[in-house]
């Protein structure tokens, strides 16, 4: 399951319906038979509930589309690990998708015991030191593992929640919290709220070493990521005594190889009580009937004391500590402060401090630093949690410039804050801003749950009424107040981490226990899962777009013009979209990164970015490989000082020879930083499968052609990027008449648009027998990608390739994850998907990934292969995969600017009309007949190039051989430079 690195909603949480009332108070109402709170001018509309057995419930409709978004979380994670047994929350968090006595099992009267055997096996394991005894006991808790995957039923909840129309399980575990994730059509209610019941009323943790595998996989995967362990690092250090920084939640490696299932049966019996969970849900509902339903489901479950993790205050930091991470990655660093308890006034200061720091537009560092590029890259951020924060900074060093030179202009910034050398109106923008941002976050349900989830974790949800006034509350501190608490608060009392090139010599891979496949019983279903399947559902009828009536299309001068009407609020999302990208111009995307640090004649590269940020509206020049945009967002009553300004910049920015010299410097260390990056060296093994040596991912301006880029020519393409066939599209509270008449105004157009340059063109390759394209990485793991080029797009395949992916590789209901994952423990992540081109004139491409610890790479291979191969047959999960895909098209709503985004999508498809019309009436009578002989024609026993990336140390020649004829690129030769 995903971790969550930082909190999702911090104190900004605020409300934001910029609506003028400031005052949010606790009220409390009946209705429906339920006594509730809520708080007054909450935009999301929330009710907070207290069921009679301690289960706090939020209800926030929002009735725009017919899903709902659910949470169920715990208020305990890795803190409330016991000492001898960290990361057994985590474990646990894996273990609540096995099932239960109902669910999960054919026959779960003859699979007790061989579970009960087995939980005193791993005790036995536990206690054992000698390793030949220790590798016996494990040969036992193997061979009693296949006895009783006999009668389990593997990811029969996937399966479920697939049939109900779940398109997101999921879960994670963090320090205080697990908190496990789904969103549901709303005509399944019933449907859902049976299973999540069952799920909870008493699971059982079935199918647990080929689990524990995947778990093994998770924390190599972390060992190879730098960023990681630059957290766990810092966190030592800022925490001592606190388990923020003496527990990690996916534990040690000691503690992963020694699991014991009596300690997780405890820590579900004491923490997973009603008194400590919440149920949020957003979206359309009804709240007096779900909170009855609701209550109905879970009267269940009974409260019990609680003993929750109470630390002894840390001691405050008195020294700078410096801590030292080696890895692979580009070099960086971050300085660390230990924050405050959530909801105090220091951690909103802290908060409000991050922003005046960096901002993305006109902070200290984005002034002082990005603006003026003295760093690759840097930023400040606040991470709040329940008892602590921790404040960062963090910079990428440019190329010639030490960590320890990166580092003091990052103090730098800290100490200009201190000295009050920052305009005080930052502090109004910054509020105007988060206000904006939320505004529209509020009208997303998964936004609403997040916040709604982590309130109740931080404070049991008691200081709603404050977050929502957090803006109000932030307007009113003063510049001094911000200086008086900098002063005091930053001082030599942080943690300093330099993240090196190098080898980490302390890493210590978790050896894993041979484990032999078990059943998945893919074509088994439960009583329980059969009685859900047979629960009456009311259809929910499919709502397609028609561009001609979804559409208003007009015309400025000589260019078109594509709008949708904003009827909820004041915000608009203005874009001019080029006929012209990086294919048409190599110099292009330069243009576009140069144009940020250019002046004009009236106003300097920082003057224009404090306006922008002042006005709470962003612009940005993107370019993509066959198309460019300028896009302007914000509030429409700026509408007009924005446009203006961001038309007056691209026909008035100025050569700067410095910026572009510091530019030249930053993109050659970017590129350097690149080719330590393992995930864009798999993207550029993956392009040169499809391409061949010459390719997308490649075709770039050499080193020294970047060198030789003068600023007339990049000022030049930026003067003239108008005269370029575009089309103007605008999502806001105008009409289409309006809005023409005024961007005519702001917009000037040519007569005629100058004709791009021909479009580059790339040759998909043709694969004639395997082989392999290897890529030496230092790392734990291998991974491995297999790539097959497999025709031109046809918009009759549309159904069976959305049911294919569905069925066969596509989430953890799926034939590869079940088989990959569940059944042979050969992997943490594994998918297979049959990609389809987003153009008519390109190919669909079959891929297919294993990340698997390098000792199981040839086991990995071996298993997909069979799959790519043989398709097996299980007809229940097929009729659910086809079910859920109907689904997730009857229950799509595309609205907003969105509409917009559709249209050029399936224009590019070749497609006049909602391409999902097509696919819906194609999806109706697929069989599985028709998807086997869509495996036998297009994947089956085909040659395909293997991806791979791994450390020579860890992987064979020899072995890569066998897959097929093996090619080691050079790092030049897969980035082009």
């Amino acid at each position: 399951m995903k971790h969550k690195l930082l909190l999702l909603v911090c104190l900004l949480i605020a409300g934001t319906s910029l609506m003028a009332q400031s005052t949010y108070q606790w009220k409390t109402a009946s209705s429906g038979g339920y006594s509730y709170k809520y708080v007054t001018n909450d935009p999301t509309k929330s009710r907070f509930y207290t069921l009679k057995n301690g289960l706090t419930v939020v209800l926030s409709p929002n009735t725009k589309e017919p899903i709902i978004e659910f949470r169920l979380a715990v208020r305990a994670g890795s803190n409330t690990d016991p000492a001898t047994a960290t990361g057994l929350a985590h474990y646990l968090e894996h273990l609540l998708f096995k099932g239960t006595d109902k669910f999960g099992t054919m026959d779960y009267t003859k699979e007790k015991p061989l579970l009960d055997k087995i939980s005193t096996l791993y005790e036995q394991y536990r206690g054992t030191t000698d390793p030949a005894k220790r590798k016996a006991i494990y040969a036992e808790i193997d061979k009693t593992s296949g006895q009783a995957s006999n009668f389990s039923i593997a990811n029969e909840y996937d399966k479920m929640m697939k049939s109900i129309g779940g398109q997101s399980t999921n879960a994670h575990t963090w320090y205080e919290e697990t908190v496990y994730k789904e969103d549901f059509p709303s005509n399944a209610t019933d449907q859902f709220l049976a299973l999540q019941a069952e799920r909870f009323r008493s699971p059982v943790f079935r199918i647990f070493h080929t689990e524990l595998e995947a778990v093994y996989e998770e924390k190599n995967r972390g060992l190879d990521n730098d960023t990681w362990k630059v957290q766990e690092k810092t966190s030592e250090k800022l925490f001592p005594t606190h388990n923020y920084g003496q527990q990690t939640t996916i534990g040690t490696i000691e503690h992963l190889k020694n699991p014991s299932l009596v300690e997780i049966r405890k820590y579900y019996n004491k923490y997973y009580v009603p008194n400590n969970m919440i149920i949020a849900m957003a979206g359309d509902l009804n709240p007096d009937e779900m909170i009855k339903k609701i209550d109905q489901s879970f009267a269940y479950m009974k409260p019990k004391p609680l003993d929750l993790y109470n630390p002894a205050p840390e001691k405050p930091l008195t020294t700078v500590q410096k801590v030292d991470v080696y890895g692979p990655s580009a070099e960086s660093v971050k300085i660390s402060y230990r924050g405050y308890a959530e909801s105090t006034t220091q951690s909103m200061l802290l908060d409000l401090i991050s922003s005046i720091l960096s901002n993305g537009k006109a902070g200290l560092i984005d002034i002082n630093l990005l603006q003026q590029q003295k760093v690759q890259g840097a930023g400040a951020g606040y991470q709040q949690m329940k008892d602590y924060g921790i404040f960062s900074l963090y910079a990428q060093p440019k190329q010639g410039q030490t960590l320890e030179q990166a580092q003091q202009l990052l103090l730098d910034q800290i100490n200009i804050l201190k000295s009050g050398k920052f305009d005080e109106s930052l502090i109004k923008a910054t509020v105007a801003n988060s206000k904006l941002g939320l505004l529209e976050a509020f009208d997303k349900n998964v936004f609403r749950v997040e916040a709604l989830t982590n309130e109740f974790i931080l404070n049991r949800g008691a200081n709603w009424d404050k977050s929502l006034n957090t803006p109000d509350a932030m307007s009113k501190i003063t510049k001094k107040q911000i200086t008086d608490f900098a002063n005091q608060f930053f001082k030599d009392n942080y943690v300093v981490t330099y993240k090196h090139k190098g080898e980490d010599k302390s890493i210590a891979k978790v050896e894993k226990p041979a484990i032999t496949p078990v059943n998945t019983n893919a074509t088994e279903t439960s009583g329980f899962a059969k009685s859900l399947y047979t629960m009456p559902v009311k259809p929910i009828a499919p709502k397609f777009l028609d561009y001609k009536k979804d559409l208003n299309f007009g015309k400025e001068g000589i260019a078109d013009v594509i709008t949708v009407q904003n009827k909820d609020n004041s915000i608009f999302s203005l874009t001019y979209r080029f006929d012209v990208g990086a294919w048409n111009s190599q110099l292009l995307p330069y243009a576009a990164q140069y144009l940020t640090f250019l002046n004009t004649d009236k106003y300097s590269a920082e003057e224009i970015n404090k306006q922008f940020y002042n006005i709470a509206c962003n612009y940005s020049f993107s370019v993509g490989n066959e198309n460019a945009a300028i896009t302007i967002t914000g509030l429409q009553e700026n509408f007009d000082k924005a446009v203006s300004l961001v038309e007056y910049i691209f026909a008035n920015c100025k050569p700067n020879e410095q910026a572009l010299s510091e530019l030249k410097n930053r993109i050659l260390k970017g590129r350097d930083n690149n080719k330590l990056n393992k995930t864009a060296i798999l993207g550029g093994l993956t392009t040169y499968a499809q391409y061949g040596a010459n390719n997308p991912f490649n075709y770039t301006l050499s080193n020294d052609a970047i060198k030789n880029i003068s600023s007339e020519q990049l000022v030049d393409i930026i003067h003239n990027i108008n005269k370029y066939k575009h089309t103007i599209t605008y999502f806001g509270p105008k009409t289409l008449s309006d809005f023409t008449a005024e961007i005519s105004k702001l917009h000037k157009l040519p007569s005629e648009f100058t004709a791009a340059a021909p479009v580059k063109k790339f040759s998909y390759t043709s694969t004639g027998s395997n082989q392999v394209l290897f890529a030496d990485y230092d790392m734990v793991q291998s991974e491995v990608r297999w790539v097959r080029n497999s025709g031109t797009y046809d918009s009759a395949l549309a159904s069976k390739v959305n049911l294919f992916n569905s069925y066969f590789g596509g989430g953890m209901g799926s034939i590869v994850f079940q088989t990959i994952r569940e059944s042979k423990a050969l992997a943490y992540s594994t998918f297979a998907v049959y990609s389809s081109p987003d153009k008519k004139d390109k190919e669909y491409a079959m891929v297919a990934y294993v990340g698997s610890q390098a000792d199981k790479m040839n086991e990995a291979v071996k298993g997909m292969n069979e799959l790519l191969n043989d398709l097996p047959r299980a007809d229940k999960s097929f009729d659910v995969s086809k079910g859920n895909a109907l689904n997730a098209i009857e229950t799509n709503r595309i609205t907003k600017q969105d509409i917009i985004s559709a249209y050029f999508a399936d224009k590019k498809l070749g497609f006049d009309h909602d391409s999902r019309i097509d696919e819906y009436v194609g999806l109706k009578p697929l069989n599985f007949a028709d998807i086997k002989t869509f495996h036998q024609e297009k994947v089956a026993n085909k040659p395909y190039t293997y991806c791979i990336v791994a450390s020579e140390k860890n992987v064979k020649m020899e072995d890569m051989e066998k897959f097929g004829k093996v090619t080691k690129l050079s790092l030049e030769q897969i980035f082009g430079y």
